[in-house]
């Protein structure tokens, strides 16, 4: 698995589904083969960053 966003492997599982990229900082979700990209706020809050990529660089072929 690669980051969307850095394009790097230093991903680490966080929980069911949940994922996060030490290189870059964000938080994916894996729902339904689709990945959803969160940024962590400062004060612990998710922004969604899904409106920064296109549809086929979310899908992940399982």
């Amino acid at each position: 698995m690669r980051c969307p966003n850095c394009q790097t492997k230093d991903i680490g599982k966080i929980g069911t589904n949940q994922y996060y990229c030490w290189n870059c900082f964000i938080e994916m979700s894996l729902v339904g083969g689709q990945l959803s990209l969160h940024q962590v706020e400062e004060d612990g809050s998710l922004s969604s960053l899904d409106d920064l990529f296109e549809e086929d660089q979310l899908r992940m072929n399982l």
